[in-house]
């Protein structure tokens, strides 16, 4: 398994953060490479909500069911989805610093199934190390 994180301070109050993050419709709207998000399951989010997301990796456009497996407004949500013989959890979760700014932390854990993608895990991981950076930059701009 390798894993990816970074933190960012963002400049809005942790209820607004939590809340723009926790819209799973908002995902391309900040993160780097997702093309199309939308909710597959009705009622509120929270734990169990399912979402389809499609995404742009390695010039290919991969579709790739989420679901939400933590919800704690306003400080942690988390995603697992798998595609493509990789299982990925990800993590964002959401500090207060004062009243208008918050530390976001955008983690991913990734693991490969089978030989091949075995083979390719360390450039994966690289991939998101560099997306995770990306999407919290964007994330910044769009919440400014």
């Amino acid at each position: 398994m390798k894993e990816a994180e970074r933190s960012a301070v963002i400049a809005r109050p942790a209820e607004e953060v939590f809340a723009f993050l926790a819209n799973l419709e908002n995902l391309p709207r900040w993160q780097s490479g997702v093309l199309r998000a939308e909710l597959t399951s009705s009622g509120p989010i929270g734990v169990g909500s399912t979402a389809v997301v499609e995404r742009r990796m390695f010039g290919q456009q991969i579709a790739a069911d989420l679901v939400v497996t933590a919800y704690e407004p306003p400080r942690r949500i988390v995603l697992d989805t798998e595609a493509s013989g990789v299982s990925v959890q990800a993590r964002v979760g959401i500090e207060p610093l004062d009243a208008a700014r918050s530390r976001v932390t955008f983690g991913m854990a990734m693991e490969a199934s089978g030989f091949f993608m075995k083979a390719v895990e360390p450039m994966v991981a690289q991939a998101a190390e560099a997306d995770i950076e990306a999407s919290l930059a964007h994330l910044g701009e769009v919440l400014a």
